[in-house]
């Protein structure tokens, strides 16, 4: 989603500066304040230090990005590395009377901000601060709804692996206060957009709006982008239930990495999108249907500008981002009248938006061999040997070509894009 939203920017004209955080410290969890900070579980899991841990996922996920062809992002920042300007934005907080420091934790006192439910609009409940969490929870918290902006190396967090020392004792950050200190910190105190999991409206952003604008005395955000929930096989897409799938296994599978970007640009990000294995095998046949109907198009010479196409493809990715309206664009084109080069051409440069990096699976050539192969069988045709036809034919698509017949000509392609 991230990505198009910033490629769609682009193609339009726009200079766009995006921050792609990574929480390496406090994120719990859960977004509230419970639970264990995941960061040191999986360091407990795998025997690593939570730093090391960091590393590996990061590299881990960058190379899973990179193979869906996602754009490098302008900054990547870590809360870690951000400690001094989050210490910085509490202490602010403090001084203006929105916070206050309790036995384990400086809290955010939601009390003191009006309007904390605007962007959920849910109602606070009076409920007990902890009730049915099974565990004890800071006796000098206000209110049950108030938020940790930075947890004290004690109670529950007695033995936590990553702290470092602040004005109101050793501890860590809380989750929400890193992402208002980055955004600051690299886009500044009103950013145009902020994109994220519907899961986030309740708890975590509505946190981060309270928080950076009371710290800074503006509007934080712009437009909230809110991407649904992906399903599979119609169910939440969980590890626990075997669903919760890596690239690696997509491509262990056969599939490569832009099938599955082709099959994300079916649907739009505010829906729901069922994900299943036939469904990505079709969206597999598509993708090469598509390069292939392209490549009989290299060559080829005629007009090169599609004024009304360019429109109708422009209003579909303004039409919030509408990448599935745009691919059906694509398609139409593709199959229409319009001259080949205009088609081609018009497709590369659409693809900035798309990202499925046509042109470079388009640049596979035929190698000499193979087209005198496939001469060579065209004449056995013409003389009626079509079981020698059929052998060059096979030796062909041994080589990763494949021969299309076209009325009295031929067509020689690769077999897989």
């Amino acid at each position: 989603m991230g990505d198009l939203v910033r490629r769609t920017f682009e193609y339009l004209g726009y200079k766009v500066k995006h921050v792609r955080n990574y929480t390496d410290v406090g994120h719990l969890v859960s977004d509230g304040d419970e639970g264990e900070d995941k960061m040191e579980k999986g360091a407990r899991r795998e025997g690593k230090s939570p730093e090391e841990i960091a590393g590996k996922y990061i590299a881990i996920f960058e190379k899973d990005v990179a193979q869906l062809n996602l754009l490098e992002p302008t900054f990547k920042p870590r809360p870690s590395q951000e400690i001094p300007e989050i210490i910085a934005m509490i202490a602010t907080l403090l001084e203006k009377g929105y916070a206050y420091l309790a036995d384990l934790a400086v809290y955010f006192d939601v009390s003191k901000f009006p309007g904390y439910t605007k962007l959920s609009h849910q109602k606070l409940t009076s409920q007990e601060a902890g009730a049915g969490k099974g565990e004890v929870t800071d006796r000098e918290k206000r209110h049950p709804h108030d938020f940790a902006l930075w947890f004290l190396k004690k109670g529950k967090h007695q033995a936590a692996l990553q702290v470092w020392d602040s004005p109101w004792g050793v501890g860590f950050p809380g989750w929400h206060i890193e992402c208002s200190v980055m955004s600051k910190r690299y886009l500044g105190t009103t950013i145009d957009l902020h994109l994220g999991g519907v899961e986030h409206i309740p708890v975590h952003h509505t946190n981060e709006i309270a928080q950076s604008e009371a710290a800074n005395g503006v509007k934080f955000v712009n437009y909230w982008l809110h991407n649904e929930h992906l399903l599979v096989d119609n169910h939440k897409m969980a590890k626990s239930e075997g669903t919760g799938y890596a690239l690696a296994e997509v491509i262990a599978k056969g599939f490569d990495p832009l099938d599955l970007r082709y099959f994300f640009l079916q649907a739009h990000y505010r829906s729901q999108q069922n994900f299943t294995w036939e469904g990505l095998q079709a969206a597999a046949t598509a993708r090469q249907s598509l390069l292939s109907k392209l490549y009989s198009f290299k060559g080829a010479a005629g007009e090169s500008a599609l004024p009304l196409w360019e429109k109708r493809f422009v209003a579909a990715i303004e039409n919030d981002f509408n990448a599935a309206q745009a691919l059906a664009v694509l398609w139409e084109l593709v199959d229409s009248k319009e001259s080949p080069e205009a088609i081609l051409l018009t497709a590369l440069n659409w693809d900035r938006v798309f990202g499925l990096k046509i042109k470079e699976r388009l640049g596979q050539n035929v190698p000499q061999e193979v087209k005198d192969l496939a001469l060579k069988r065209r004449q056995l045709r013409g003389e009626k040997d079509f079981t020698g036809a059929d052998k060059l034919r096979q030796e062909i698509e041994r080589q990763g070509f494949v021969v299309e017949d076209q009325n009295e000509s031929f067509v020689v392609k690769p077999r897989k894009f």
